[in-house]
């Protein structure tokens, strides 16, 4: 039998460069429907924030339409794209460019995210979302069996997702690189750190004028009325309960995402789930989230895997460290940690990035297994072709849904703290305390719905 390859670090680096390199890389030719001179007619809900990512992604496509509820916000993208029609209300686009659309990136706050995305699935169209899905498991439970159901192509936008790295930590804990993991820890500095927002606020009591440009009743969408404030915009909702889910909500889907993937988190059929946070006073919990959280998640067995304990932390809070990490091996600001019989694993945020094996003398002594999960062509791109004929995207709304569900089930114990919650899967029910179960799903303003 011929031997695995033993690692060395620079080894290691250089064959991640390589990989790197090589999924930037577009085939000749796309076997399908489409042809890849066909270009899909694309429209994007969304025109400030992580839209110019999205539209650098699909640059080999054709831009109709660009919405945004912000002139002044979506200006550089407007004016960059002069061909392409300009709208405020995206139900308004889709209704007027039905015929002329292929495919929708939908790039707004996590609160308007479920509204747009399954009104363009229900027209038939492709969609791009970028994470979380959206802004309640309830929401992300429908628009999943709706593209299921009109068979669309679909795509989350957690981007690391199409990593080399993510993938062969995959193959590494199938492989028993470390054993069985019974223990997993992910962290995030935000809110307080990195791209950081405002929290533990009580709401605003004066009523600033609505700038010029803005739609703030647009800018609103399903979630309740209140008056306007620079508080809320841009990007600060990721902080308000009522447009954003904090920073496991912000973060979780890029952060967790290895491990749910490499230890079937998603097959589990109950969660146990339980949150402490920082903040206690009621007029605050109940407008914005707390400056840190430490969630508790319980997995029963699946399959041949044994149960796991995955513990989320925010706001700087760090897990404690191995018996056999290096003293001179600091944790990342986003990253996590998987604790194996034989060994650890830490990476760090998208897509497992800085993935090792701990400590690295048992990193240097590991044999590389083979290549067993398909490699990606580039996040975007893997929907575009798919779009046009090719299999679905790895990050589709089958695997994206259930991920989100599972970083919001967080984000309802963060909003229900010091509480046991049993989470029904199959069911999307909380079994063992009706006061939480009521965040399952959202109560829409008059007019929005899905």
């Amino acid at each position: 039998m011929k031997r695995k390859k033993r690692i060395s670090r620079r080894e290691f680096m250089g064959k991640l460069a390589a990989s790197t390199a090589a999924i930037t890389i577009v085939p000749s030719h796309v076997l399908g429907r489409n042809a890849p001179s066909n270009k899909l007619n694309i429209a994007m809900i969304g025109a400030g924030g992580r839209a110019r990512a999205n539209l650098n992604g699909v640059e080999s496509e054709n831009i109709v339409a660009l919405c945004d509820v912000d002139n002044e916000r979506a200006k550089n993208i407007f004016d960059a794209h002069p061909r392409a029609k300009k709208y405020k209300d995206f139900r308004i686009m889709l209704d007027e460019m039905d015929k002329s659309i292929d495919a929708v990136i939908v790039s707004t706050p996590d609160h308007t995210h479920a509204v747009a995305v399954m009104r363009a699935i229900k027209m038939g169209k492709h969609v791009y979302c970028e994470k979380p899905l959206a802004h309640s498991i309830y929401e992300v439970r429908q628009i999943t069996e709706a593209a299921r159901k009109h068979k669309v192509q679909t795509q989350m936008g957690n981007q690391g997702h199409s990593s080399e790295q993510i993938r062969m930590m995959c193959e590494w804990i199938s492989d028993g690189a470390i054993g069985e993991v019974r223990k997993v820890y992910a962290w995030s500095s935000r809110p307080s750190g990195g791209a950081a927002f405002a929290v533990n606020m009580k709401r605003p009591e004066d009523t600033p004028p609505v700038p010029e440009g803005l739609d703030w009743d647009l800018w609103l969408g399903p979630a309740p009325y209140r008056p306007y404030h620079p508080d809320y915009l841009p990007f600060k909702w990721r902080g308000w309960i009522d447009f954003g889910t904090g920073a496991l909500g912000d973060m979780g889907c890029h952060i967790l995402d290895p491990a749910f993937w490499a230890l079937n988190l998603g097959q589990a059929d109950t969660i146990e789930v339980e949150a402490t946070t920082t903040q206690y006073v009621p007029e605050i919990m109940e407008e914005t989230y707390p400056v840190a959280s430490i969630v508790r998640y319980k997995f029963p067995a699946r399959g041949k895997m044994p149960p796991v304990e995955l513990t989320w932390s925010d706001g700087r809070l760090r897990p404690p460290r191995p018996d056999d990490m290096e003293i001179n091996r600091n944790f990342a600001d986003e990253g996590a940690l998987l604790i194996g019989q034989n060994g650890n694993i830490i990476h760090d945020s998208h897509g497992a990035s800085g993935l090792r094996i701990v400590p690295e003398s048992k990193m240097k002594a590991y044999e590389l297994p083979p290549e067993t999960l398909p490699r990606s062509k580039g996040h975007h791109q893997d929907w575009i072709l798919a779009c046009k004929g090719a299999k679905p995207a790895s990050a589709n709304f089958n695997y994206g849904g259930p991920l989100t569900e599972m970083a919001l089930l967080g984000v309802l114990a963060i909003r229900n703290q010091n509480r046991k919650l049993i989470w029904d899967v199959k069911n999307m029910r909380i079994t063992n305390n009706k006061e939480a179960d009521k965040y399952v799903k959202p109560q829409f303003r008059d007019g929005w719905t899905l």
